[in-house]
């Protein structure tokens, strides 16, 4: 099962490079931020999916995340949530997504968290918490993914990894740098995995370079993860 995230900037950049690098990821369950929310966004959102081969399984304008899904994955649910709205600052939300593949159920959430500390960290909490409602209520694993906009050893990192467990870091594939995309040394995109799967890798996708540079700011990550009694990966998370 792959599961991914990306931060594509609004379309801003090459969208014919974004299918590429999208197609690349071979991912069964993208989370998408900075999706389009203004002019015809169901529309370009839509045709962004089904440009890479992938549909639209959940996601509202306000807050710009989404959820995409490849044909092997079946929705089960769909919900979206305004986070809390701090003055001044930006509208922020979580998209979830209930769905089923390999027999497992991953209950999966989209976030893109504020340049705040303060609101950075209150939004992940409270999206946190309406994800593991939804996980709890349709019996699926809890997976986090997003553009947290701060590193590994911030505070609201940390509080994603100490309650779910940070999938790079169980399984590492390359340097992990997601921004930028031109000359990247952060790594502030990743992807949390709750109790039930095992993570066989994390990290880069094997894209033209030229294409990651030009699809938007942000490099994308993908985790590979295996169900029980689906084989043997190297990291479990438990």
């Amino acid at each position: 099962m792959r599961v991914g995230t990306y931060n594509v900037r609004g379309l801003k950049d090459s969208v014919p490079a974004l299918v590429r690098v999208i197609t690349a990821m071979r991912a069964d369950v993208l989370c998408v931020q900075e999706a389009p929310r203004f002019l015809y966004w169901r529309g370009r959102r839509q045709a962004l999916a089904e440009a890479a081969g992938m549909r639209v399984a959940a996601g509202g304008r306000l807050g710009g995340v989404s959820i995409y899904v490849g044909p092997r994955a079946r929705v089960v649910h769909a919900e979206h949530h305004v986070l809390k709205i701090f003055l001044g600052l930006e509208i922020r939300g979580v998209a979830i997504a209930v769905v089923e593949l390999e027999g497992v159920r991953l209950a999966v959430a989209s976030i893109h968290l504020d340049l705040s500390p303060a609101a950075r960290f209150h939004h992940a909490v409270e999206a946190l918490g309406r994800l593991e409602k939804a996980a709890a209520r349709f019996g699926a694993v809890p997976v986090v993914c997003g553009d947290v906009n701060e590193q590994s050893d911030a505070p609201t990192w940390r509080y994603l990894a100490g309650r779910l467990a940070d999938a790079y870091a169980w399984a590492p594939r390359g340097d992990g740098m997601t921004f930028t995309a031109r000359e990247p040394r952060k790594r502030i995109d990743g992807v949390f995995t709750g109790t039930g799967v095992r993570v066989a890798a994390c990290g880069g996708v094997g894209a033209a370079r030229e294409d990651l540079v030009a699809a938007t700011d942000h490099l994308p990550v993908v985790a590979e993860l295996i169900g029980p009694g689906t084989g043997h990966a190297p990291a479990t998370v438990s």
